[in-house]
């Protein structure tokens, strides 16, 4: 809609009078007075969960924190606190557990043999086993591209990996969520980089380019939550903790014989989990400063503050990707030479995202501030991260790409984009 349309159908605020425009599609509010700013969080009130609030909490703290250091002028950089430390400390020690467990099970198979030992030898191995560190590995449900697949995409991730002073990626997986990460997987540690096609698809190339840097800049960082001992640590207790959970709905013979015993390993485990995700939260949230800092490097800033523009409409896109699958579904078939649903889905979501007005762009960058959004717990809230991008002189993008490579790396992307478009739609036509 553009502004002498949505002049044409404003109507006055009720708390203070002043011209709000009306988009039928998006929430009517007061830029004046925030009237009904954000509807949402006045529906549902506060988070659910003691625990989620509480993580929120010290998310908004921490980055306030290290956003005044940006402001005073304290330089951003990764560094080793007390608490990193003290999280590689108990990840050891939680490893360390699943080690002994191996050793005292392997003793008891050899050394006590033709006594009840082996027995319990066998089940403190069967015990170590789920518990043991899980490395990961490549994704198989998803399109994959390798370098031979996806030269110039390659080529582009490892011009941002020099920039951000770390090395490229093994594997790129192309999926259907709004989102984009990276991991590390295998003994050997290949680095896999996971592109959402939702949130790709929506982005400027400037927009992109700075969202592989943010990505690869968690590698080049450091980032404790990021790293390969603390990450299998949490993956440990997070298999502890499945296995010691109370049962729901027990027997009186359940009650006594398995959720009594297990009641307090299994608040031990949940107190060691928590632990580790508070020791790791700062250096967490320094780690997202640090990537959005690489990020506006190497696509600038304009480019790094899209990104998290971006964000802010992702519940419109998903809506958006929801109704064409509702619409695809109502299909009862497709006529011979009718046009596959799918070959236009991702031009019609960027359609959709460009028609999105500025004024809903500033409702939820307002509303983000009130409740301190985030992407999730574990981030600095959005309004924060987007502040500290402002600040400091801007300096050109390091890489651009033009026109002809952005070509070569679409067609790259050409098999994964139908793909995954026939994955969001359902693929039933």
């Amino acid at each position: 809609m553009t502004a002498a349309a949505a002049e044409r159908t404003a109507r006055p605020c009720p708390e203070c009078g002043a011209r709000m425009p009306v988009d039928a599609r998006f929430t009517v509010w007061c830029a004046a007075c925030e009237w009904n700013v954000d509807p949402v969080r006045a529906a549902e009130g506060e988070p659910p969960g003691l625990l989620e609030r509480r993580r929120r909490e010290l998310a908004r703290r921490h980055g306030e924190r290290l956003l005044r250091e940006v402001a005073d002028g304290v330089p951003l950089k990764a560094r080793r606190d007390v608490a990193s430390v003290l999280a590689q400390v108990l990840a050891v020690l939680v490893h360390g557990v699943t080690v002994t467990l191996v050793v005292l099970g392997a003793w008891c198979l050899v050394a006590g043999w033709g006594t009840p030992l082996p027995v319990l030898g066998l089940l403190l191995l069967c015990v170590a086993w789920p518990l043991r560190p899980r490395f990961g590995e490549a994704p198989d449900d998803v399109p994959l591209l390798r370098r031979d697949d996806a030269p110039a995409l390659f080529a582009l991730v490892d011009e941002v990996a020099e920039a951000a002073g770390t090395r490229g990626v093994d594997l790129i997986a192309v999926d259907d969520e709004f989102n984009a990460s990276v991991c590390a997987y295998g003994l050997r540690g290949h680095r896999l980089l996971t592109i959402g096609l939702p949130l790709w698809e929506v982005l400027t190339p400037p927009q992109r380019t700075a969202l592989l840097g943010h990505e690869l800049g968690h590698f080049a960082n450091g980032d404790t939550r990021h790293g390969r001992l603390t990450w299998t640590a949490e993956q440990s207790l997070e298999a502890w903790w499945y296995f010691l959970a109370p049962t729901p709905r027990p027997d009186a013979w359940t009650v006594v014989a398995v959720n009594v015993i297990t009641f307090l390993p299994w608040l031990l485990v949940q107190g060691l989990r928590l632990l580790l995700d508070q020791l790791t939260l700062r250096a967490g949230q320094r780690g997202e400063y640090l990537a959005d800092r690489v990020s506006a490097e190497v696509g600038g800033r304009e480019g790094a503050i899209g990104v998290i523009d971006r964000h802010l409409v992702a519940d419109s896109v998903l809506t958006a990707l929801a109704r064409e699958r509702n619409r695809t579904a109502l299909r009862t078939s497709r006529a011979a030479g009718a046009p596959d649903p799918a070959d236009g889905l991702w031009d019609r979501l960027v359609a959709h995202v460009g028609s999105v007005p500025e004024h809903e762009f500033d409702r939820l960058r307002r509303a983000g501030t009130r409740r301190g959004h985030t992407v999730d717990a574990t981030h600095p809230p959005t309004h924060l991260r987007r502040h500290c991008l402002t600040l400091g002189p801007a300096g050109p993008a390091r890489i651009v790409v033009d026109t002809a490579r952005e070509a070569r790396i679409a067609d790259e992307l050409a098999d994964a984009r139908r793909k995954v478009a026939r994955r969001v739609l359902g693929a039933r036509y």
